[in-house]
């Protein structure tokens, strides 16, 4: 067996394994049954997701994700701001960066060390889906508005709507929202976890946009949404057709440690 050396963080609650392969490769077995070991709770690490971080030939770095299930994904927005935190304890980077993700290129601000900035891609389409609206942060979500959120048991009602038919072939997270520009509260259940998690930034994300597009106006807003795992903040500039945002928040050091596979 062969040991290698991980890092632990999380970003309001949705917490990661990163490996450095900057100077490297240290994790040679990317199979979906390892990497889905390394996240379990009980027989791993413990985490919602694993991401390497890589070299880029002409940005700072390339971020790679891979779900808790073992399987790579899409765009996850608080693991992209642990990453850069990652990669700004290391000196890597400095205090603004441009890396490359599955999504594409992101530019990211290190406010403070345990405080991160993240550009996401610009919002076009806002599509009327179910009893909510669907739309695509890097990742797709499903939004629905509700009261009371601690009605809602967001693991069986957000399994059966991230399986909907409405949203097929590859599924889609499912989130539950309540409040308006002046500040959201929010659930999700994220696929690839198969599960809630205490935060999504890419959910986060696409709260907020969608909370701006219900206001009704174009403008630059500052959207603070609470997660069960700690608050966050959302800048999203509407020019009343597309949306731009940057996803901002918390990216803290957990722990380091070493682990053979």
């Amino acid at each position: 067996m062969k040991a290698f050396s991980f890092v632990k963080y999380q970003g309001a609650g949705n917490d990661f394994i990163i490996v450095n392969h900057l100077e490297g490769v240290v994790l040679t077995d990317l199979s979906v049954e390892n990497i889905a070991r390394l996240c379990d709770r009980r027989f791993g690490i413990g985490g919602d997701g694993l991401m390497l971080l890589e070299p880029h030939p002409e940005l700072d770095f390339e971020m790679k994700y891979y779900n808790s299930d073992g399987r790579p994904s899409t765009m996850c927005g608080n693991g992209g701001r642990c990453l850069v935190a990652y990669a700004f304890k290391l000196g890597v980077i400095g205090k603004e960066t441009t890396f490359h993700a599955v999504d594409g290129v992101h530019r990211a601000i290190v406010e403070r060390p345990d405080w991160v900035q993240l550009e996401m891609g610009k919002v076009d389409k806002i599509e009327t889906v179910l009893n909510g609206c669907f739309l695509d942060t890097g990742s797709p979500h499903y939004l629905e508005w509700h009261d009371d959120l601690a009605a809602i048991d967001v693991d069986a009602q957000g399994r059966v709507l991230r399986n909907n038919a409405a949203f097929s072939p590859g599924g889609t997270n499912v989130n539950f929202i309540n409040g308006d520009v002046n500040g959201l509260t929010i659930a999700t259940y994220e696929r690839g976890v198969e599960a809630e998690t205490l935060a999504c930034g890419t959910g986060v994300t696409a709260a907020a946009i969608v909370a701006v597009q219900r206001r009704g106006k174009p403008g630059l807003f500052t959207v603070p949404v609470l997660a069960k795992g700690g608050a966050l903040e959302v800048k999203v500039d509407y020019d009343g057709i597309a949306f731009s945002s940057w996803l901002c928040g918390p990216a803290t050091f957990v722990f380091t440690g070493e682990i053979s596979v």
